[in-house]
């Protein structure tokens, strides 16, 4: 894995205001691995239409517990099928991967049957989908201005309002992205 890859994984990255990719236009992503073979994230301010209460229905799991509100997120634009639960807490469930700094992604049922029952982590996120980048591909639009990363914060993931999220990462980098030219240099 190279210096970059390392330095990437489990941090925000934040869509600059120039890209104009209506996929991923004033997105902000978790980017939960990065190597030389590629990269891999989940948007978390993109909320679907879709209930968890009624994906969880829809599964045949028990929901009693669930805030009625709460959305499920598209995470990008492969494998929208798929589902990803971020949350703090390892929990043991069947299928967990730790990002590090006790953030953990889980894509076993098991950990939505808990979070039907109030037996789940307190805090998570539930996305379907996630992004996908090739080798050297987002090392690529990085140079061309098309994304900044940012540290993970998170405050921002698990708290802050869906429609904040993206202007509160920008904030992270200490700069107003708003204010930056998208055909900016790198020096």
């Amino acid at each position: 894995m190279s210096e970059t890859g390392a330095f990437l994984k489990n941090q925000f990255l934040v869509a600059m205001p120039s890209l104009e990719d209506e996929n991923f236009s004033h997105t902000v992503s978790l980017l939960c691995e990065h190597s030389d073979d590629g990269a891999i994230g989940l948007v978390i301010n993109r909320p679907t239409e879709l209930k968890l209460t009624e994906m969880m229905e829809q599964m045949e799991l028990d929901h009693d517990q669930v805030d009625r509100d709460a959305l499920v997120y598209w995470g990008g634009p492969v494998q929208p099928e798929r589902g990803f639960v971020i949350h703090r807490d390892p929990g043991g469930w069947e299928s967990c991967m730790s990002l590090g700094a006790g953030l953990y992604i889980t894509t076993s049922r098991d950990i939505l049957r808990a979070i039907g029952k109030g037996e789940g982590p307190s805090d998570y996120v539930v996305v379907l989908g996630y992004a996908g980048w090739g080798a050297g591909q987002l090392e690529n639009e990085i140079l061309h201005n098309a994304w900044l990363n940012a540290p993970l914060d998170e405050q921002i993931l698990f708290r802050t309002p869906i429609q904040q999220r993206w202007q509160a990462a920008t904030k992270l980098l200490g700069v107003d992205v708003t204010q930056l030219a998208g055909n900016a240099g790198h020096a």
